[in-house]
């Protein structure tokens, strides 16, 4: 019976994603800002600020759909399987990695970092949100997590691509559900790689420095 409902889970999947991404232009005219990069069909790290629950869906509706399918969020497994409907949407709809923020449960996602190199060994790309939390403060960024130095130093030829997602904090004001109708850009700076020798702290602080200088100077954090 589950092999039967199979293709049918997998079709949904797909029309309920291509209704995200239609949605999603529609109330904001999101677009892509290819800045320092091109859409071209390798493996990559997007990794972005996060402000909003609405960022993960704006990166992966600019991305062409060649690219789009080959792109897996890493996203929180405490949010997404919290309903029924986030279920279905976060590991079928997006392809979401899902780890576990949690750490004093025994995550039965297994460990995030395990998790995420998996799918990059497997030949996916990733969208990535190295502060690990939304920042709510003033500040541009929150300090990176570990994660992206673990994930440059195990895969150097991976290209991790800087991308800033602008106005969100506008189209999703915190504590909204509905989202406001502004336009979303989403820029894509020049790829960083980690370099001979290069430790963590000087590593995440370079990487960092790269997002941030795509924001707009117009653009509140």
């Amino acid at each position: 019976m589950k092999r039967l409902f199979r293709p049918l889970r997998r079709l949904a999947a797909n029309l309920v994603g291509h209704g995200i991404a239609l949605f999603a232009r529609f109330i904001t005219a999101v677009r892509a800002d290819w800045r320092g990069t091109d859409p071209a069909p390798r493996q990559r790290v997007y990794y972005a600020n996060h402000v909003s629950n609405a960022d993960m869906p704006m990166i992966w509706t600019v991305l062409p759909p060649n690219l789009r399918r080959q792109v897996r969020p890493v996203a929180a497994a405490d949010y997404w399987l919290k309903t029924p409907l986030r279920a279905f949407i976060g590991p079928e709809v997006f392809n979401c990695v899902l780890v576990d923020r949690r750490p004093d449960k025994d995550a039965a996602t297994g460990d995030p970092l395990e998790n995420i190199l998996a799918a990059l060994g497997e030949g996916s790309s990733l969208i990535l949100f190295p502060e690990g939390n939304r920042n709510m403060t003033e500040d541009p960024l929150l300090p990176f997590k570990a994660g992206l130095f673990n994930i440059a130093h195990a895969y150097p030829e991976v290209d991790l691509v800087p991308t800033w997602v602008a106005n969100l904090t506008e189209v999703m004001p915190k504590g909204e559900v509905i989202p406001l109708p502004l336009m979303t850009t989403v820029i894509f700076g020049e790829p960083v790689h980690l370099r001979q020798g290069e430790d963590k702290d000087a590593f995440l602080s370079r990487a960092a420095a790269a997002l941030v200088a795509l924001k707009p100077e117009d653009h509140a954090p």
